[in-house]
């Protein structure tokens, strides 16, 4: 495959893995939430200027990041992986959503609700703008100590959350393996292995897996926690 293709062909194939997994969804409910919450992430494809070529300088589609900073690609990319890691445990295990009783939502540990939902974003710029951090270390602090904040906030997600970043860093690594497989070498000419951790992991750079496992961990949550909902396990009958 040709290198100025590889990043456009890839994240293609992961919108082909996202419409398999949205089509194989039995409730209208999730598949909703899958579709909402990946057109508010792809707008963090627009971040891709923070990590060209400081994490990473791959060749785009007319040659777009070169040119703007900007690519097709990233904003495909991250549409595909925010609804995956938000209903990959949904789909294996069956649950639904109801809201939380009033009861619920006037738990003292809600009561910074708002600031628990900021804690993301505010230690991403934080770090960004006053350390030297590579951007993707930045990213992976910042969803796991959000992920960490939710954690407290909304116990009655952690299931969810844990396993959702299990078994979303499982599929991100086949996804990943299918990359190396296609475009042997690709890795080592993208990736600015000489400032992260050089350590590759099945041919897969530590930070890809970190990457995966901290944005299945908070990502997972982040629709019920907006929308003061808790999971609930259903019938099968009644899917």
């Amino acid at each position: 495959m040709s290198i100025s293709l590889t990043w456009f062909f890839w994240s293609v194939a992961l919108l082909v893995v996202w419409l398999v997994v949205y089509l194989s969804l039995h409730r209208k409910a999730s598949r909703k939430e899958m579709l909402i919450v990946s057109l508010w992430t792809s707008l963090f494809g627009l971040t891709e200027p923070l990590f060209v070529p400081e994490y990473w300088d791959p060749q785009s589609l007319f040659d777009l990041a070169a040119r703007t900073g900007f690519d097709i690609e990233s904003l495909l990319f991250a549409f595909g992986i925010g609804g995956l890691a938000t209903v990959i445990y949904e789909r294996i295990f069956r649950v639904g959503h109801r809201p939380l009783s009033s009861a619920e939502k006037h738990h003292a540990r809600h009561r910074y609700h708002r600031v628990i939902l900021l804690i993301a974003p505010v230690l991403f710029f934080l770090l960004l703008f006053f350390t030297h951090l590579n951007p993707i270390y930045v990213t992976m602090i910042a969803l796991f100590g959000g992920g960490l904040a939710t954690w407290y906030c909304r116990p009655d997600l952690k299931k969810k959350m844990f396993t959702s970043a299990v078994i979303f860093t499982l599929l991100y690594t086949v996804y990943f393996l299918s990359l190396i497989a296609f475009s042997p070498g690709y890795v080592e000419t993208v990736w600015n292995l000489e400032v992260l951790s050089g350590v590759l992991l099945l041919g897969i750079p530590l930070e890809e897996l970190g990457f995966a496992f901290t944005l299945g961990f908070m990502w997972s949550s982040v629709y019920e926690h907006i929308r003061w909902e808790t999971l609930v396990e259903i019938d099968s009958k009644n899917i």
